[in-house]
């Protein structure tokens, strides 16, 4: 098998990994806030096969990956629903789920580094090491990022609709273009370079911690 090819087998698989800890993070944080609804249809827990969105986490992905588009990977798991069954925490009980998922990555690239970075102060580094980690990190960063543009599947969209307010009835008619909106953004100029400096930034920042473990 290429050396190439069998990296983008192990880039679908840490995707996979990234996004089902992403959805358990929504579900388990709606579980301790109280909603009965993540648990009782299966939602609360690690395994993939509870996650798996067939166009967002294994259509796209595969055609990003492995047919090279020319923009980045990009993707998503099955939803989690929830009630939000307390009307007088409603609006933070869903703020704090929807940014749960986010926040997941930022801990998975937190996580990683930590760990590769102690793994690698024992003198344990080789190629195939550092492109795991360089590739989890990158990878997390970027669904960070991805997550928080405010246009339907993605979480932000659920951030902006509390903030100013936003009917469901608008917000449902938001989420039927939702995709077009996402392609047409990605190929925004403007959207790119902002991308760049972010993960350009974020990505030297872990590299630092990282290399901080490695030298302590």
């Amino acid at each position: 098998m290429e050396v190439v090819t069998f990296e983008k087998i192990i880039l679908f698989l840490v995707l996979i990994a990234s996004l089902s800890v992403h959805e358990w993070a929504h579900a388990i944080s709606a579980d301790l806030l109280g909603d009965p609804l993540p648990r009782s249809e299966g939602r609360v827990t690690l395994d993939p096969r509870a996650h798996v969105d067939l166009l967002g986490t294994i259509v796209v992905p595969i055609i990003m990956i492995f047919l090279s588009p020319g923009f980045s990977v990009i993707g998503w798991g099955r939803p989690v629903n929830i009630s939000l069954t307390n009307p007088k925490t409603r609006t933070r009980d869903d703020l704090l789920i929807t940014v749960a998922g986010p926040l997941s990555n930022i801990a998975i690239a937190f996580a990683v580094t930590i760990f590769f970075g102690l793994w690698a102060k024992i003198g344990f580094i080789s190629q195939p090491f550092l492109t795991l980690f360089t590739m989890t990190v990158n990878l997390n960063c970027l669904l960070f990022f991805f997550n928080l543009v405010p246009i339907p599947p993605l979480d932000g969209s659920h951030v902006l609709k509390r903030l100013i307010r936003m009917k469901n009835e608008t917000f449902n008619r938001f989420s039927k273009y939702g995709f077009v909106f996402l392609l047409v953004l990605v190929n925004i100029e403007s959207f790119k370079l902002l991308l760049r400096w972010f993960l350009g930034n974020s990505e030297a920042f872990f590299y630092l911690v990282f290399s901080k473990i490695v030298h302590f």
